[in-house]
């Protein structure tokens, strides 16, 4: 992250007026908590209009994609738009060397080319209801918290069967505000999903890792699907007989452009904030547990990168995973000079100290008195687990073979220890689950990928190791090259037909000596570990956590009107917004970017900068259409100062209207520690224009067709 520069600091101090809106807001709390305030800044749609129940709103063209990401429903017939970075997983899957999609595009000229991945489904939100006083009543003081979530528990599972509609629906309960209020949301799921277009990685990807989190960005993030379903709209498994889902509600698409305050919301999922955190977890954060995050993922990438580069088959098996380490390892970098540079700690700290003293008050005391002390008392103990849990944390991450054998060898172990009979039913779903688990991976790099972060672990922590890991990193100084070789070359696991080959001979003593199957299941109990010196601590501190939060909304002392973002349907407003000029920009004002500035960065054979002569072709032609801006710019990607957070990559940017306008995919680095703190003065959303996105469509990639399935506003 870039120190503030004092133009920056200009810009703040004539600008100190324009704020934006802080908070990720309940679509149900909109008419009482928000509506007024967004009114003033240009909402023209009813409360009614953006979440209704009984009637056709906003809140029905928003979906959430494959369970991480947002998307929105732009056609009446289920055409689904999200990020490029969303559909990765699934562009990456359907390619291949000969018909690399990833890296050449692809757009059906039919419906019928539209392609289904193994695996991908969208959530449609149905409603959604608090059910806090019924929850709570569930519980008492005297309970332990481990008393505490079994109760809870348990009347969640009433809740869910209750308005699941025997199965029709997905039911979820959430708890908010650390356990102190708690929702029911009700989704509907269809599995039925097909790519329907990309553009190729270079325009998907534009900026690669250099531009991720930087501005001024050119980055044309999307891809398209489709969504199917029965004959009669229904949720079905893939069929040929499926026909496209004709949408309760599709949002329409406005090309006007946009400009500085212009209204601006964001509805979509945020996975997670934590802006309720401790001062002590912030300083966990920093010190421990995001150094070793940083560390482990850099060498994973380094790994990756190697192979990668050296073939193309590799690089697709590969790309959306580390595209994924990458992305962690810029964000949680940047949170650390962030969360550093706003002096977060400290704030919080001051806040925490006032809060003591307002616990400590005859009044108070018997319910708040120990709980700063408590929350503290714990982090102390858990600083040296949290950087350990880190590492681990990146080595589960990024090296398939510390994890399979656990998975794949319960599955045998199951069947090795089961009746002749009871091995002839499970055979099938065992050989399906083995075919599944060994796809798509290049032993050399997993070995080396899992050696080097065996001996990161080892040589870096200063809490207990697994066994193994220890004994093998004091014999060879933290070198796991040759050991790791030996059990990749004796396990059974690194083959599928050697695993294969234990289905037809089932021997338990094979399994349990087999050494990546120990190995593997010492890292497991390592990540699962629940030390028994930290049990009290851990019971005090989760109890004391959620009077924290309680007592700091009780006293008035946070500023923070919301619950934080746990993967929920939500709501941020806000406005076309500049950041400081940037001589980098070329655009007039700092707000948004243009295909000029993007040819600007064009680097020919650079795996990040490069583009096809076509894309060059046409920008000398200025062939824009109606996509242009009224100066004759092809407009590419904008800022407002919504407030959002993972989980909103593929979120609809939409307009006072209710018209969309973008689609958001990124933040600013100057805010990267928007998880935890909202800076009112330089948090931003980068998103691509719409504009953009659908001249990409039509002219780059002659996909007219899909365009006109739109329903186009314009003056």
């Amino acid at each position: 992250m870039k120190k503030l520069s004092l133009t920056i600091i200009a810009f703040i101090i004539s600008f100190s007026s324009v704020m934006a809106d802080e908070g990720m807001w309940f679509l149900m709390h909109i008419e009482r908590l928000n509506y007024r305030d967004m009114q003033k800044m240009g909402l023209q749609l009813t409360p009614e209009e953006i979440y209704s129940i009984n009637n056709q709103s906003l809140k029905d063209a928003i979906v959430q994609f494959n369970g991480g990401c947002t998307a929105s429903i732009i056609s009446d017939s289920g055409l689904v738009l999200t990020n490029h970075h969303c559909g990765y997983d699934a562009i990456a899957e359907l390619s291949t060397a000969e018909q690399n999609h990833l890296k050449n595009g692809f757009w059906a000229s039919s419906m019928a080319e539209e392609m289904k991945p193994e695996s991908l489904y969208v959530r449609f939100f149905v409603r959604m209801d608090d059910v806090s006083k019924r929850m709570l009543a569930q519980v008492n003081d005297s309970m332990s918290e481990k008393e505490r979530e079994a109760a809870l528990n348990k009347e969640i599972a009433k809740i869910e069967q209750e308005n699941s509609e025997g199965g029709k629906y997905t039911v979820s309960v959430r708890s908010f505000y650390q356990g102190n209020e708690f929702y029911y949301f009700v989704y509907e799921d269809y599995k039925d999903v097909r790519l329907v277009g990309t553009p190729p990685e270079s325009v998907g990807k534009y900026g690669g890792d250099t531009d991720n989190w930087e501005w001024p960005r050119h980055t044309g993030d999307f891809s398209l699907f489709r969504v199917y379903a029965d004959q009669d709209g229904k949720p079905a498994d893939y069929s040929t007989d499926n026909v496209p889902l004709k949408a309760k509600y599709h949002l329409p698409v406005n090309i006007d452009g946009v400009k500085e305050n212009d209204f601006a919301m964001i509805l979509g999922y945020p996975g997670r904030t934590n802006r309720w955190m401790p001062a002590q977890g912030v300083e966990q954060n920093v010190k421990y547990a995001y150094p070793a995050w940083v560390e482990g993922s850099k060498l994973s990438m380094d790994v990756y990168k190697k192979y990668m580069d050296a073939d193309e088959s590799i690089n697709l098996m590969y790309a959306s995973s580390y595209a994924s380490i990458a992305n962690y390892w810029k964000n949680r970098a940047g949170m650390i000079e962030a969360l550093t540079e706003h002096k977060t700690v400290e704030k919080k700290s001051k806040i925490e100290a006032k809060f003591d003293k307002w616990a400590n008050k005859k009044a108070n005391k018997a319910t708040y008195g120990n709980v700063i002390e408590n929350i503290n008392k714990y982090y102390s103990l858990t600083n040296e687990k949290a950087k350990q849990g880190n590492y681990l944390i990146g080595m589960l991450r990024s090296s398939k073979f510390a994890v399979l054998p656990y998975r794949v060898g319960s599955a045998l172990k199951q069947y090795a220890s089961a009746s002749e009979a009871e091995q002839k039913n499970l055979l099938p779903r065992i050989q399906g689950y083995v075919e599944s688990n060994y796809k798509d991976f290049y032993l050399p790099l997993e070995e080396e990928v899992f050696a080097k972060q065996l001996g990161l672990m080892a040589s870096k922590s200063n809490y207990s190791l697994p066994e193994l890991v220890a004994e093998i990193g004091e014999k060879n100084n933290n070198d796991f090259t040759s050991y790791t070789k030996a059990i990749f070359d004796l396990s059974m696991f690194t083959s599928k037909e050697r695993v294969e080959a234990f289905l037809q001979y089932p021997d338990m003593a094979i399994l349990e000596n087999d050494p990546l199957y120990i190995l593997s299941n010492q890292l497991l109990d390592k990540y699962r570990e629940s030390p028994e010196d930290l049990v009290q601590p851990e019971n005090d501190f989760q109890a004391s956590f959620r009077l924290l939060v309680k007592g700091l909304r009780e006293s008035g002392l946070s500023d923070i009107k919301y619950p934080d973002a746990n993967s929920t349907l939500r709501l941020s407003y806000g406005k076309v917004r500049a950041l400081p000029a940037d001589k980098r920009n070329d655009a007039k004002e700092n707000n948004y970017t243009t295909f000029k500035g993007m040819i600007k960065k064009y680097k020919p054979n650079d795996s990040e900068f490069d583009l096809d002569q076509s894309m060059l072709d046409i920008y000398e032609k200025k062939d824009y259409g109606r996509y242009a801006n009224e100066r004759g710019e092809l407009p590419v990607n904008f800022l407002t100062d919504n407030d959002i957070t993972g989980g909103n990559s593929g979120s609809p940017v939409i307009n006072g209207k209710g018209e969309l306008i973008g689609l958001a995919f990124d933040g600013n680095i100057e805010a990267m520690a928007g998880d935890v703190i909202f800076d009112s003065k330089l948090q931003r959303t980068i998103n691509v224009d719409i504009r953009y996105v659908l001249w990409l469509i039509d002219k780059y990639s002659n996909a007219k067709h899909i365009v006109d399935e739109l329903t186009i506003i314009t003056k």
